[in-house]
């Protein structure tokens, strides 16, 4: 297991993350995404850790709080020092039928971190996330409230999940010139069958040096190997129940098929090679993993020790690449020759001295 630097911090994280969207279960689509209650819960973390994972994402909305709760108590049934883990949580969705119990602001956020730390038994969180954005309250209402929480002590770092790119640089603006803390992580969907984030969303996160958390690296179970052309996944599985998130299902089909020649060739499982083609993304900070059993969560874990080739990262990036579009193009044709023109200067360079 490796760690790497969340971001611009000093933080490290695994580079597997033990998602909990899974625990809880209750009605509608938290039945139908997982049903983990505590025993399993426990051994679902205790695995985890065993692997050397360090790094937990939950969220309060996630089983209406239910999944909190679980989470908390398996790191104190588990006995698990505070130190050893980094514990993520998020805010911002409905927590209740008041108008004032959902969105991104002072008085939503001051009361729902309090809120989930009783649930999870901690006095701090490590990653506290805006969960979405909000279109009502101002960005700098909710960047001021967030590092409120910090000089509380509260919350250590500072992130968000479901942004547009200008929405975080602009959030990143502010922070700045007020001395604000600022996010240091995006929570994103991103899989080999959904690389829209690498047309705004990677080139500004490498430049802001903000980390990057990938949610749902298996499009929700498409890319577990368990569907294709040919097969449907078994009766009841998360995409038959719960068809989230959208994927384009023909250019994640080519995926599928390009994916299961190389696992076959390495005697792993397709879900393992979709996640390694993640992890071998230099934009990539961790990898969010869910799992009702063991056993799925340890083919995941196993994903950490495949290496693909260069070749293999080639077919799989010339199957998957995403069609050329406006303005990513034009910046691409105007910008080659001035990437040409520094790489020759480089190569000229003798490293005397100028």
């Amino acid at each position: 297991m490796r760690y790497n630097q969340l971001g611009r911090t000093g933080l490290f994280v695994s580079e597997l993350c033990l998602g909990t969207m899974t625990f809880g279960g209750g009605a509608g689509m938290w039945q139908q995404i997982g049903d983990v209650q505590q025993a399993d819960a426990d051994r679902l973390l205790g695995r985890a850790l065993d692997a050397g994972i360090n790094f937990i994402d939950t969220a309060d909305v996630y089983s209406q709080g239910v999944s909190e709760q679980i989470t908390g108590q398996a790191l104190k049934n588990l006995k698990v020092a505070r130190d050893k883990v980094v514990v993520a949580t998020k805010v911002f969705n409905a927590m209740g039928d008041s108008p004032n119990q959902r969105g991104a602001s002072r008085y939503h956020i001051m009361n729902g971190v309090k809120a989930s730390l009783a649930r999870m038994q901690l006095d701090h969180i490590d990653l506290y996330q805006i969960h979405g954005f909000d279109p009502v309250t101002p960005v700098e209402e909710t960047v001021r409230a967030l590092d409120t929480l910090v000089q509380q002590g509260y919350v250590r770092y500072v992130g968000v999940s479901n942004w547009a790119a200008w929405q975080i640089v602009k959030a990143l603006g502010i922070a700045e010139r007020e001395g604000l803390a600022r996010f240091e992580s995006l929570q994103a969907y991103y899989t080999i069958a959904g690389r829209d984030l690498e047309r705004e969303l990677a080139p500004m996160l490498a430049s802001e040096r903000v980390g990057l958390m990938v949610w749902s690296p298996l499009a929700g179970g498409l890319l577990s190997g368990k569907y294709g052309r040919d097969r449907d996944g078994e009766a009841g599985s998360r995409r038959t129940t719960f068809d989230f998130p959208p994927v384009n299902r023909e250019r994640a089909y080519d995926c599928i098929d390009a994916m299961r020649t190389i696992a076959d060739a390495k005697g792993v499982s397709v879900a393992q090679i979709a996640l390694a083609w993640l992890l071998h993304q230099r934009v990539v900070s961790t990898v969010i993993v869910g799992a009702k059993k063991v056993e799925q969560l340890d083919d995941n874990i196993a994903a950490t020790e495949v290496k693909l080739t260069a070749t293999e990262l080639a077919t799989l990036d010339d199957v998957s690449r995403l069609p050329a579009e406006y303005p990513g193009w034009m910046i691409a044709r105007q910008g080659d020759p001035r990437r040409d023109q520094l790489a020759q200067s480089r190569q000229g360079d003798t490293g005397a001295a100028r």
